[in-house]
């Protein structure tokens, strides 16, 4: 008998209230005191051993009963959530601009007319976003032009370029600047972030309770250690857009076309807050064969997206778009020669064939996926693009893969939770390390190698005639 099914229901809920336990404490922990040795290199370590706590937890999840499952991971999703809040943002800066754009917009300027340093929005700063003088001495601040000679900084990366965040995240800035206490400073935005993150947990619970799926899957996203450090500590928006592709994809699982119409705006809602959540269209789009089914879900995603703009271009002078040419081009997405993107394609193929394959192999995925995916679990066939476009894209920025372990959590291929380890040991340890091209192949790297081990044995044990988590199946549901 397996010892972990042979549990008693007080045995199973006590070792994983215990797993738990070590959890939280390890996250707090991290985000105290995880950057004091070794940099980024002894942050990753103490990340990574989180990582190695949340799989056992996931574990002693197994054995509790069904009844109860629900309560346990609500809880536990507090508590983790909670340990995201102990410390200011510890390894991104993202927050400050989001602080800035929504204290401009509340002063009735469109964040989309000035950099940050444009001194036409002097009135606005306050010591916190822009210290000055021995304030200055920080490692995250960048220097201003001061024209009294005053040395000036401010906590805003790229505070010479104008914000790129897509207009629902602008509303959701100035919607947090104007319920904030004043000199609150970071906690309106992580606490924000956690309560949205908190609701990715109650959404996934309603979805897969409504398919009768197995609610311990959203454990992998609601105990995951990227949730306490990325969307909570560094108050990353894409939270929101995590919430938002939670419950349209659940949704779009609907036969009615009305339910479906009104996911693919909750879809269009996540892209105008986060460009990246455009990638589960294809899985939103799974298995449909009549063209009013696939407008259902276009037209109103693509009438959000749009339409969310037209305030903002409005009352905006100039640009809505702002920074984001420049951001593709700095993060070499146009230009796969430099940087770290498209590691694992450049293996193999010469740098100018990188993006071409990149676009003939997503493409082809996101055929299949329509074509074959099963139209009750958009989900499946999201995860199966999303997890390929990060293996091929390689990218830098570990909050990114939040949508990727939202997926998981939704579909259950836990392999994929490899993705988010490696966006995190790129990200925080390609600087000290100095070579982050071979890092991200190698993490990307392994990713792949766990996802396509898994998948095949995953396939060998699969009984004759079943189909896989992303295709079509053969009963119904």
């Amino acid at each position: 008998m397996n010892p972990l099914t042979a549990r008693t229901p007080r045995t199973a809920i006590a070792a994983t209230a215990l797993a738990l336990a070590a959890l939280t404490a390890g996250l707090v922990l991290t985000l105290r005191y995880g950057h004091r040795s070794g940099g980024g290199a002894g942050l990753f370590g103490w990340y990574a051993a989180c990582w190695v706590l949340f799989a056992v937890a996931l574990l002693a999840l197994r054995s509790v009963p069904s009844r109860l499952v629900a309560a346990v991971v609500m809880a536990g999703a507090v508590a983790v959530t909670a340990s995201g809040l102990v410390a200011a943002p510890r390894t991104s800066t993202d927050s400050y601009r989001y602080a800035w754009d929504g204290r401009v917009q509340a002063a009735g300027v469109s964040p989309y007319d000035h950099a940050p340093q444009d001194p036409a929005t002097a009135p606005l700063r306050d010591p916190w976003l822009f210290p000055t003088g021995s304030g200055c001495a920080g490692p995250d601040l960048a220097r201003i032009p001061s024209a009294d000679g005053t040395r000036r900084c401010t906590r805003i990366n790229r505070p010479a370029v104008h914000t790129l965040y897509p207009p629902v995240a602008e509303a959701y800035f100035l919607a947090v600047d104007r319920l904030s206490p004043g000199g609150a400073r970071h906690k309106p935005l992580q606490t924000g972030a956690a309560l949205i993150a908190l609701g990715v947990t109650g959404a996934l619970l309603a979805v897969l309770r409504r398919r009768g799926e197995d609610l311990r899957r959203a454990a992998c996203w609601a105990w995951c250690p990227a949730v306490a450090l990325e969307a909570v500590n560094n108050a990353h928006v894409d939270v929101l857009g995590v919430l938002l592709t939670v419950a349209g994809l659940g949704l779009v699982a609907s036969r009615a076309l009305a339910r479906r119409a009104a996911g693919g705006a909750l879809i269009g809602a996540a892209v105008a807050t986060k460009l990246m959540p455009a990638v589960v269209l294809p899985g939103a789009l799974s298995g449909v064969r009549r063209p009013r089914e696939a407008a259902a879900v276009l037209l109103p995603a693509a009438a959000f997206a749009v339409l969310s703009y037209l305030p903002y271009v409005l009352l905006s002078h100039g640009s809505v778009f702002g920074y984001l040419g420049g951001y593709v081009q700095e993060e070499g997405y146009g230009d796969a020669s430099t940087g770290s993107r498209y590691a694992l394609l450049r293996l193999v193929l010469p740098d100018s064939w990188a993006f071409p394959a990149l676009a003939a192999v997503l493409a082809a995925v996101s055929l299949y996926v329509m074509r074959r995916g099963d139209p009750g679990r958009p989900w499946a066939g999201a995860l199966t693009v999303t997890g390929w476009a990060f293996l091929l894209l390689t990218p830098g920025y570990s909050w990114y893969a939040l949508l990727l372990v939202a997926l998981v959590a939704l579909d259950g291929r836990r392999e994929w939770l490899g993705v988010a380890l490696a966006s995190a040991a790129v990200y925080l340890l390609g600087p000290p390390l100095h070579y982050q091209p071979a890092l991200s192949a190698l993490a990307y790297g392994s990713a792949a190698a766990l996802v396509l081990a898994v998948s095949w044995a995953r396939r060998g044990r699969r009984p004759a005639g079943t189909t896989s988590p992303g295709a079509r199946r053969t009963v119904p549901s």
